[in-house]
């Protein structure tokens, strides 16, 4: 701990007089949103007091509608005042715990005098409003603090560049308003508060990192020019926690152009979801839409399909790895996941284009009211230089105008009568209301009886008729999956070269999975993808930055498939080419491999410390990745790893309920028992949930809370635990290469502890690590 008691001193009484401009905004706040809550209430108590209602005549109505908008446009701008009081005194309560974490001292070129510049979680003025106290660690300023040690600096601002020299570059220990540490510091933040950090028990939710963001991390947060930004981080390297601490800077940097709702996250799994979801929070900032591809694609396919998600992919090709059927869907799964089959589907929508589109006939109580082949006729009547998608929606409003001629003689058929006998009386009400519009009862209207009739039957048919309508307009008449299924009757030709690998056989397949109505994993983005081509819907042009989390688990398909659904967007892509374990990446280059050709404009960021392990933890698990030796780790000391090698299940299971047991009488807060499979975890709970208290996670968690854990290895990516049980590192479990990188992962979601057991031989993957690297035990 630096800093002398004079400089100490000065730092207490300090944080004394912010807490107490912190306080006198809070008590201010609260006087002025009481005062503003109940105008409100007795705003909408007597809303109607104030409104001139008069709809005798036209004028009336237009200056009545004039009136109510104007009141009601009163009352919408103090609601959203009140709103914004909300969120500033929610802001000043996380002040008030701990102002600011960081303080820079700044002398402007031809300056006498070095301002001091604290920073904290959010921006403080003075009594006067006039200067800052703290600035917001997302204001320009405040890069000097993530980027520079003492001497010459400079920042960037929307007016151009303040050159300077840095004076002090100092942080702070503050909890609940207290001073508990400051040190001075060089270039990159203190050891000492990422020590604090790093060495606390882990969370079930994600730490906010603001206080100790690195510099390469700040390159990845403030990075605004580049349309993709590709993150390659190792485990643990604090790439998620930039990626959101950028979704904040960026709302925060472009607040008036910019807001949550132009966002969205796409993550690993909703249990991830669960892990980050308080970050933006905490910064004082709205949560992102938060979605997994797996739910995306679930809400896009909704009821027309059932369809393997990539959870279950992954537990068919860990458990059947070997088999014939299994190799030939590794087969299906390389070419359904790669670029050339997007060229393929594209190549077939251009011959779309000028023929072989499948319509279906519009039918209705067992008739035709339009047959496909009418439909086909009209579409490629149009003209062919317009597109598919163009074309679909003239034929969408020329059905329309057909079923709207069709709808008007309909109502005199004899099934409209029978079912107007069924209609209720409130019904009955409204034909009667309508009739009276159109021409008020009489003594002498005998035909009423007739007309009142008609009504009724209109009503029917227009109830009856407005499925098909929607159908329409859903563009539901031309049938996508017959129309896709000729890709593969046809052999692909002459879209797929005739000697590509076991062709005949992925035909073979699809087409047996589409007639039973399924779709795999690997087919769903494909399929998607041709819809939309076809349909052009639900194209998100408002999403102006797309973040996906564990991205080396994207096939380049699904990447290219996101770009279309989000043209306008930025993205931001987090992996770690060493945690790439689905059955696509094995034998593909990614974004995050040196072999992936990139021909878009991008920039790629490295990360290469951990900071999520001990020292002797990282040590143990970079040896078992290729270029291993380029992750460095942290400087923080921990117990080896140890390896526990039994002959028996009765005897493993014994052994680990004693670690367990062992580590939870240590205070450890999150323990996680990882296995292979889910079928592997659920062996392991019903051997262990009888002995001790244990949870078992599968694809539906959304939560967890502290405690130990049963997960499989491809749900606990980027989440972390204070210790890791590797359930069965055993050569049975882990020999292929495939299954190397999801060990890996396993492995480094240790932060303090690390125990691997195996029942019989170890694995061969860890034959090259020293035997100095870990503790065997018996």
């Amino acid at each position: 701990m630096s800093g002398n008691n004079k400089e100490w001193q000065e730092e207490r009484e300090r944080l004394v007089v912010i807490k107490g401009i912190i306080e006198q905004k809070q008590d201010r706040l609260k006087d002025q949103a009481g005062d503003l809550r109940q105008g409100i209430i007795s705003f909408r108590k007597n809303f109607w007091d104030d409104v001139t209602v008069n709809i005798d005549e036209p004028d009336d109505i237009i200056e009545t509608e004039a009136s109510i908008r104007q009141q009601a446009e009163v009352l919408s701008e103090r609601e959203r005042n009140h709103g914004r009081m909300h969120a500033r005194m929610k802001t000043l309560d996380r002040l008030q715990h701990s102002p600011y974490f960081g303080r820079i001292d700044f002398l402007e070129e031809n300056d006498r005098e070095a301002d001091q510049i604290y920073i904290g979680i959010a921006s403080l003025m003075d009594e006067k409003d006039e200067d800052f106290l703290i600035y917001d660690w997302r204001a320009p300023i405040s890069s000097l603090y993530y980027d520079y040690y003492p001497g010459p600096v400079h920042y960037r601002t929307p007016e151009g560049s303040i050159s300077g020299d840095m004076m002090l570059k100092r942080q702070f220990i503050i909890k609940h308003g207290v001073l508990e540490g400051l040190f001075d510091t060089g270039v990159t933040i203190g050891d000492q508060l990422l020590q604090e950090l790093l060495g606390a028990h882990a969370s079930t939710k994600m730490k906010n990192i603001v206080a100790t963001i690195q510099k390469e991390q700040n390159q990845i947060i403030r990075n605004e020019k580049s349309k993709i930004l590709i993150v390659q981080g190792v485990a643990g390297s604090g790439k998620t926690s930039a990626a959101l601490q950028r979704v904040a800077y960026l709302l925060y940097t472009h607040r008036e152009t910019l807001n949550n709702g132009n966002m969205v996250l796409f993550s690993p799994n909703p249990l991830f979801n669960s892990y980050v979801r308080s970050v933006l929070p905490e910064l004082g900032e709205e949560n992102i839409r938060q979605t997994t591809y797996n739910e995306y694609i679930e809400e896009r396919l909704g009821d027309s399909f059932r369809f393997e998600d990539s959870f279950e992919q992954m537990e068919n090709f860990l458990v059947n790895g070997d088999s014939a059927d299994s190799q030939n869907r590794m087969a299906n799964i390389l070419i359904k996941s790669s670029l050339a089959f997007k060229k393929v589907i594209d190549k077939y929508t251009t011959v779309l284009a000028r023929e072989g589109l499948i319509f279906k006939d519009i039918t209705f109580r067992g008739r035709t009211l339009l047959e496909a082949r009418v439909i086909n006729d009209y579409f490629y009547g149009l003209s062919s230089s317009m597109s598919i998608r163009s074309r679909m929606e003239f034929v969408a409003e020329w059905l329309l105008a057909k079923l709207k001629e069709i709808e008007r003689s309909e109502w005199q058929e004899q099934w409209v009568e029978s079912e107007v006998q069924l209609l209720d009386k409130e019904d009955y009400l409204v034909a009667f209301k309508k009739l009276q519009k159109k021409n008020p009862w009489t003594d002498d209207s005998f035909d009423d009886f007739d007309r009142e009739q008609e009504i009724l039957g209109e009503m029917v048919v227009k109830r009856r008729f407005k499925p098909i309508k929607d159908d329409i307009k859903r563009l539901a008449f031309i049938d996508i999956k017959s129309t896709y299924c000729q890709l593969f009757k046809s052999g692909g030709e002459p879209f797929v070269k005739a000697d590509t690998e076991n062709w005949d056989q992925i035909c073979k397949f699809t087409l047996e999975q589409l007639d039973r109505n399924d779709l795999t994993w690997e087919d769903v983005t494909p399929y998607l993808y041709f819809q939309t081509q076809l349909l052009g819907r639900n194209i998100y042009s408002n999403i102006r930055h797309v973040s996906i989390d564990e991205a080396q688990d994207y096939s380049p398909f699904q990447f290219a498939y996101l770009k279309v659904l989000f043209p306008n967007a930025k993205m931001t892509l987090l992996g770690d080419f060493n945690q790439a374990i689905y059955a696509h990446a094995l034998n593909t280059a990614s974004f995050f491999s040196s072999e992936m050709s990139i021909t878009e404009p991008y920039e790629k960021i490295t990360l290469t410390r951990s900071y999520r392990s001990t020292r002797p933890i990282v040590e143990f698990t970079k040896k078992l990745v290729k270029e291993g030796e380029r992750i460095v780790p942290f400087n923080r000391d921990g117990d080896k790893p140890t390896l526990t090698q039994a002959e028996d299940a009765k005897s493993v299971h014994k052994k680990i309920l004693d670690r367990v047991n062992n580590l939870q009488s240590k205070g450890l807060q999150t323990i996680a028992v990882i296995c292979k499979t889910m079928a592997e975890c659920i062996e392991a709970y019903d051997e262990l949930r009888n002995r001790t208290a244990i949870q078992l996670m599968d694809r539906e968690t959304h939560a967890f809370t502290k405690g130990t854990v049963i997960i499989p290895a491809y749900l606990a990516k980027g989440i972390e635990f204070d210790a890791v049980i590797i359930y069965d590192a055993s050569r049975t479990k882990y020999s292929k290469e495939s299954e190397r990188k999801l060990f890996y992962t396993a492995c480094t979601r240790a932060m303090h502890e690390l125990h691997l057991f195996s029942l019989g031989e170890v694995s061969p993957f860890l034959e090259k690590i020293p035997h100095s690297s870990y503790n065997k035990l018996v």
